[in-house]
C-alpha cells in the first residue's frame, strides 16, 4: 500500500512537471524569438502561475547587477530595523562632501548642502528613485555592501556578490562586473520576500518595501513600457554606462507584474553585453514583460 501510494505520487509530480513544461513552450519559443535578432546577451528569469510555472533563458548567468541590488540593500536595511538596531524614521546625516558630482541624485539635486534624512527616505530615494547618494548613505550605516550580500546569502540565496557601494562601482569599469547577481537569483530573492510565508521581514517592513517598488519612477520603458496603463508592478532597475566601443554592459530590470485576473509574475530581465542602443535594451524588456502578460492575463485566478 506505501509503495502504491509513492507511486501514485511520483505520477503526480511527474504529470504536474510536464504540464508547467507544456505551459511555457509557448512562452519560451515567443521570448527567443525576441532576443534572436539582438545583439546582445539577455537572461531572463520568471516564476509564474504561483510558483508552479519557472522559465530562465541564461537563468545562471553573472550579471552585473547595477543598481538592482538598492532592492537588496533596502531589504538588509529592514532587517536590521526588525532587530531593533535601527528606525525608520531613524535620521541620518548626508554631508556636503558626500554629494558626489556626476552621481544621479535626486536628493543631491534637492538639497545641495546635504541634510539629515529619515531612514524610510533614504530607502524611498535609493529604491524608487534610483538615488545613489541616499544608496551609499545606506550602506555606510550598514556596514558596507559585504552586509548586504551576506544577508541576502543568509537567506539562501547564493549566486550574489556584492563588493562595491556605488561610488566605488562607478569609479572604475571593471568594478561593475564584481557586484554580480543571476537572473534565477534575482527573481528567488522576490518570491521570498514577497512570500508572506516566509515571514522574513515584519508586517510594516514588508508593507514599506512593496509600497516603495511599486512607486519607481525608473525605467518605464522597461517592465512597465508595453503593458496596459495602470498595470501595477513593484520593480528595481539597473543600468550601466556605455562604453567607447558601444558596449553596454547591463539594462536590467527585476519585479512582480499584477495581472488583472488577480494572479501575478515574477520577472527579471538582464540585457547584457549589448551593442544596441539604449532604446532597443529597453524595448526587449518590455517585449518580455508584454509576452508574459499576455501569456497569463487570461488564466484563471
Amino acid at each position: 500500500m506505501k509503495k502504491s501510494v509513492q507511486l501514485a505520487a511520483l505520477l503526480f509530480v511527474l504529470i504536474a512537471y510536464e504540464t508547467s513544461a507544456q505551459t511555457t513552450d509557448a512562452l519560451r519559443q515567443k521570448l527567443q524569438q525576441i532576443i534572436s535578432t539582438k545583439n546582445a546577451v539577455v537572461g531572463v528569469s520568471i516564476i509564474a502561475n504561483n510558483g508552479k510555472d519557472t522559465l530562465s533563458l541564461h537563468g545562471n548567468r553573472h550579471c552585473p547587477t547595477q543598481s538592482v541590488f538598492k532592492f537588496h540593500a533596502a531589504l538588509a536595511v529592514l532587517d536590521q530595523i526588525d532587530k531593533g538596531k535601527f528606525s525608520l524614521d531613524q535620521k541620518v546625516a548626508v554631508q556636503k562632501k558626500d554629494l558626489l558630482p556626476g552621481f544621479w541624485s535626486p536628493l543631491r539635486e534637492e538639497n545641495p548642502d546635504g541634510g539629515s534624512f529619515a531612514i524610510s527616505k533614504l530607502i524611498q530615494y535609493a529604491v524608487s528613485q534610483s538615488d545613489n547618494v541616499a544608496c551609499d548613505a545606506l550602506l555606510r550605516l550598514l556596514g558596507g555592501p559585504q552586509v548586504v550580500e551576506g544577508y541576502i546569502r543568509e537567506n539562501g540565496i547564493k549566486d550574489i556578490s556584492l563588493k562595491f557601494n556605488e561610488e566605488d562601482m562607478q569609479a572604475q569599469w571593471d568594478n561593475m562586473f564584481q557586484n554580480w547577481t543571476t537572473p534565477i537569483a534575482a527573481s528567488e530573492t522576490l518570491r521570498k520576500f514577497y512570500d508572506t510565508g516566509n515571514q522574513l521581514l515584519s508586517p510594516k517592513s514588508y508593507a514599506f518595501i512593496w509600497r516603495i517598488m511599486k512607486e519607481t519612477t525608473t525605467g518605464e520603458g522597461r517592465l512597465k513600457g508595453l503593458l496596459p496603463k495602470g498595470t501595477i508592478v513593484a520593480h528595481k532597475t539597473g543600468s550601466s554606462g556605455t562604453n567607447k566601443e558601444g558596449l553596454t554592459p547591463a539594462t536590467n530590470d527585476i519585479g512582480i507584474v499584477f495581472l488583472p485576473n488577480g494572479n501575478y509574475f515574477i520577472i527579471s530581465v538582464f540585457v547584457a553585453n549589448s551593442t544596441e542602443n539604449d532604446q532597443t535594451n529597453e524595448r526587449i524588456i518590455a517585449e518580455i514583460a508584454k509576452a508574459t502578460w499576455d501569456h497569463y492575463a487570461t488564466a484563471k485566478k
